[in-house]
């Protein structure tokens, strides 16, 4: 009897069983896509923890671990420290603009060019983010149930489960679910972890076989300051403005909801990355001549198969609480920014409810094909994140210095933040920063303020009345 896939096949089957009750909640659009605004302060907590703690974030973290040590689980607080700022500064601002999408207020304070470059960068970066979920959550299960999966066929059963579980309740099923996974993440990690480390005889004895010259359990030098002050770089300024990020922060009952349920889920990430990189020590010692890949799976199945069912269902987990809100993110920008605003302005709310859910399919379908056909997507994510720097930048001028805000500064802010991008990749000569989020910020920050020299328009505030002042 597989015990580890018994535990998984049961997890599927809860999952689906929540969607189902989530489906009666998610009564409109703005139901499903938003959880009506109606999430508490818990359920902003969990919905911002479950999207963080994606694969990157543990099986990634973990094998990143397993080279350069205790250094690897920053990511994770990274994360954490970008949730954090998002509570404590936009939020609840956010929730006040009673908006559904990024672009949304683009055109609501600037106009529209704005919304449309804004919608082509955020559902590019969206896509490409869901589909690396699609690879880690196959990987996930080829691994650890190589007699049941292949990589491709773990693919496909992630993707059908992404797909499902977001297609069948919206927000309401992705807030829902991750009560879940949130708990199933750090049991399951949390506890093989603990026994892990006990049966290598502990801390000391992990410490003793692992190679001497690599820094393992030093919390900085296996990577540097520099390499991890880019991952809070990164981390804080997508939390601005990806429109995931976003999204939950609009489906809170109020301002306060949002603003403490971020300040709380990013709390709960925060020791999670150092689990995570625990486990990747720990698979260095036992498996010191096997590739990071395959010596953590390895080391997992190793373990009483309850726990390791357990283990296998959490990083799996992880993978369905991010894919889920990614796949609902793309769709909403799809049926709020594309075909409610250009294709049909006067559709019905139930007709945009159904829009949205095919378009859950149709992007899913394409994002998988991407995972099948796109390599290296692990090594681009955070460049990939690095574009959200223009619609962060945007958002704190309009929201805390207005006045120097103009018309045109939204589309010409995204416009340069897309060929610096551009520039990075293929011209080297212009990679004088460690990252590409440093000359993000400054080629951002100086277009905005540049914009004014040219554009004397000055934008509107909510209730139309040209904005002068601070």
């Amino acid at each position: 009897m597989n015990i580890p896939l018994i535990i998984v096949l049961l997890y599927i089957i809860v999952l689906f069983a929540i969607s189902a009750y989530a489906k009666k909640l998610a009564k409109g659009s703005e139901g499903y896509l938003l959880a009506g605004r109606q999430l508490t302060t818990p359920l902003v907590a969990v919905s911002i923890t479950g999207l963080a703690i994606g694969g990157a974030s543990t099986i990634g973290v973990a094998e990143q671990a397993y080279n350069v040590g205790l250094a690897a689980g920053w990511y994770n607080v990274a994360w954490g420290a970008g949730a954090i700022a998002m509570g404590l500064l936009a939020a609840g601002k956010y929730r006040e603009l009673h908006v559904t999408t990024v672009p949304e207020m683009f055109e609501k304070f600037y106009d529209v060019k704005g919304r449309a470059i804004a919608v082509a960068s955020q559902i590019t970066i969206l896509l490409v983010t869901t589909s690396m979920q699609y690879l880690a959550g196959g990987a996930i299960l080829a691994s650890m149930l190589p007699s049941i999966f292949t990589l491709r066929t773990g693919m496909i059963t992630s993707a059908l489960v992404f797909i499902g579980i977001t297609f069948v309740g919206g927000m309401w099923s992705s807030g829902l679910s991750n009560i879940l996974n949130v708990a199933l993440i750090y049991v399951g990690i949390g506890i093989a972890t603990v026994i892990t480390v006990t049966n290598q005889g502990g801390i000391g004895a992990i410490a003793a076989q692992v190679p001497q010259e690599v820094p393992y359990f030093h919390l900085v030098d296996g990577l540097g300051w520099m390499a991890i002050a880019s991952w809070f770089a990164v981390m804080v300024t997508q939390c601005f403005s990806a429109q995931g990020v976003v999204q939950i922060a609009c489906g809170a009952k109020d301002s306060k909801t949002a603003r403490n349920g971020f300040i709380i889920g990013g709390l709960i990430m925060l020791p999670i990355g150092f689990l995570a990189a625990l486990m990747g020590i720990a698979g260095k010692a036992m498996f010191p001549s096997m590739s990071a890949t395959l010596a953590l799976p390895q080391m997992i199945m190793s373990l009483n198969p309850y726990i390791a069912g357990v283990t296998l269902a959490a990083l799996w987990a992880a993978d369905v609480s991010t894919a889920g809100s990614l796949l609902l993110g793309s769709a909403t920008l799809f049926s709020q920014d594309i075909y409610k605003r250009f294709l049909n302005p006067g559709c019905e709310d139930k007709k945009l409810t159904k829009v949205t859910k095919i378009a859950v399919i149709i992007l899913g379908a394409l994002t998988f094909g991407l995972a099948l056909t796109v390599s290296g997507i692990v090594k681009t994510l955070l460049i990939g994140l690095s574009l959200t720097t223009a619609f962060t930048v945007v958002f704190l001028f309009t929201t805390f210095f207005p006045s120097m805000a103009r018309k045109n500064s939204a589309f010409y802010t995204t416009l340069v933040g897309i060929l610096v991008l551009v520039l990075w990749q293929f011209v080297p000569a212009i990679r004088v920063f460690p990252h590409v989020i440093y000359l993000e910020w400054i080629t951002c920050v100086v277009t905005f303020l540049g914009v004014p020299l040219f554009d004397s328009k000055r934008i509107h505030d909510r209730a139309g009345t040209e904005i002068v002042n601070l």
